[in-house]
């Protein structure tokens, strides 16, 4: 029998250290998603909008990719967001055949919006810090960032 309290390997976080990071990190995201306008949207639908704002008008095979999804499910994310105004179609100028999906002005200003709430929660619980939690919090931006997949300051 194993000693479930030991790290798995070298250098492995202790599993109630790793237990108690996911806990944090999922209850700070509902609160964010909850801080939201968007709070109508689906994880999905936000994090597609702002990716067709962050690359420009995708097909949909492109975004699908992007997304990690196959393209029926990326089709089943657009719909609202088509119905709601916040992205359109229009055909690609290199194919006829396909069509190009970008967001639309309202589209735009929703994820500001998003953007803007969430950051605001952020920047009032941050300032409720001590210094050295602030400090701290700095410190491990980067580390957060590689957990993530993301570089340094993306």
């Amino acid at each position: 029998m194993t000693d479930r309290s030991a790290p798995a390997a070298a250098g492995a976080l202790d599993p109630a250290v790793i237990s108690r990071l996911r806990l944090a990190i999922a209850r700070l995201n509902r609160q964010m998603v909850r801080a939201s306008a968007g709070q109508d949207l689906t994880f999905a639908q936000v994090s597609a909008l702002a990716r067709i704002e962050q690359f420009g008008p995708l097909r949909l095979g492109e975004l699908a990719a992007r997304e990690g999804v196959a393209a029926p499910s990326m089709t089943r994310t657009l719909a609202p967001l088509t119905a709601a105004g916040l992205v359109g179609k229009a055909p690609d100028p290199q194919d006829g055949r396909s069509w190009l999906i970008g967001i639309t002005p309202s589209g735009v200003a929703m994820i500001a919006d998003i953007r803007r709430e969430r950051s605001q929660l952020l920047a009032d619980r941050a300032a409720g810090l001590t210094p050295r939690q602030r400090d701290a919090l700095l410190a491990a931006l980067p580390v957060l960032e590689a957990l993530a997949g993301e570089p340094e300051g993306g």
